[in-house]
């Protein structure tokens, strides 16, 4: 499938957000494992959780205010814990595997982290927008 070449958004740029979006991903995997086991509210749950990384921080790219931003990305962070929560409980109760958990679990943390990080970020910038270029030059 070929990528557009057509309008971008900001946050596309957003290491966070493309971050969230692979483990949103990876999420949905897990999620069609428990429909398989007929297992459908749970999948449900981890889904729009899944969701909610990378649409809180989309979302609050496109806030007005620092501040603004900076709620939207705390919800984000949430949501990790919450997603973390999930498949722990997933695994304890053998719905998942161990080896799945621990990959998960590693990139919910290194998330959590890089919101953390861009939130205080952003707190001691002035532009929004210099953050993004900064977050583009980042990954160069």
């Amino acid at each position: 499938m070929e990528k557009s070449k057509g309008i971008k958004f900001r946050f596309e740029n957003l290491d966070i957000w493309q971050r969230a979006c692979k483990i949103a991903t990876k999420l949905f995997r897990i999620a069609d494992t428990l429909e398989e086991k007929k297992l459908y509210r749970f999948a449900d749950q981890l889904r729009g959780a899944g969701l909610s990384m990378p649409n809180n921080i989309a979302e609050g790219s496109g806030s007005t205010s620092k501040k603004e931003f900076i709620q939207f990305l705390n919800i984000a962070r949430r949501s990790t814990f919450e997603n973390a929560s999930m498949v722990i409980m997933f695994t304890n109760e053998k719905l998942i595997n161990e080896h799945i958990k621990d990959e998960v679990v590693k990139d919910l943390d290194e998330l959590c982290r890089m919101i953390t990080s861009f939130s205080r970020s952003l707190n001691g910038s002035t532009d929004r927008g210099a953050l993004i270029a900064q977050s583009r030059e980042h990954r160069a």
